[in-house]
């Protein structure tokens, strides 16, 4: 099931950017959870949303890298690696990430103030699409509220990060700030993770969060 961008919302990207106003970076240090083959996924929640199930998430580990993995190439909505020990409204989160395959999509992403697999907000970054996106998730709906194209590789490391604090957004991609969005649909706490769509094959390798509160 392919992540709902639609052609004729692409041009929305320059508008709603200028329309979000000046960038100002709100990254903070954080905490770095890297993923040790021997706790496995202790600390996580496994979840998913729509069709198909929340997938296979494993700590992989070689010569070269090791992080946490998404490898079932069965399609599913939306899947989630949600980290059970914290829950904040104003915070930073970002993961370092290689996309390593898939048909129908080639994503990765992370999500804040999570309330349910229904009820969040999510940025991705798409290989196939080569662009960064931020969405308000609402009852199962997408809304995308921020966009930017920009060259996502396969197989490639790359950083995606966004800051939340109050009701601005604020989105990074490989160690630049990329937009800043506005919104005030879910001004509360919630959980924070990883996540990845479709037949997404995806490896995390490690994911950083500090509160900005």
């Amino acid at each position: 099931m392919k992540t709902p961008v639609f052609p004729y919302l692409l041009p929305l990207c320059a508008f709603l950017l200028f329309a979000c106003g000046p960038t100002t970076a709100s990254r903070s240090p954080g905490d770095a959870i890297t993923f040790d083959p021997a706790k496995r996924l202790d600390d996580f929640d496994i979840a998913a949303s729509g069709d198909g199930g929340p997938g296979e998430w494993l700590v992989s580990e070689n010569d070269t890298s090791r992080g946490l993995a998404q490898i079932e190439t069965e399609s599913a909505e939306n899947r989630f690696a949600i980290y059970r020990p914290f829950s904040a409204r104003d915070v930073y989160v970002s993961t370092r990430f290689m996309t390593i395959s898939g048909k129908i999509e080639q994503v990765a992403g992370i999500f804040v103030r999570y309330r349910s697999p229904d009820d969040y907000y999510a940025v991705r970054a798409n290989a196939h699409e080569n662009n960064v996106i931020l969405y308000r998730i609402v009852a199962r709906r997408w809304q995308m509220i921020g966009c930017m194209e920009v060259n996502v590789m396969g197989q490639a490391w790359h950083t995606l990060g966004i800051a939340a604090r109050d009701d601005r957004l604020t989105v990074f991609f490989d160690d630049r700030e990329l937009f800043v969005a506005t919104d005030r649909r879910f001004p509360g706490p919630g959980k924070v993770g990883l996540w990845t769509r479709a037949d997404s094959m995806t490896l995390f390798e490690s994911l950083k969060i500090g509160s900005l509160d």
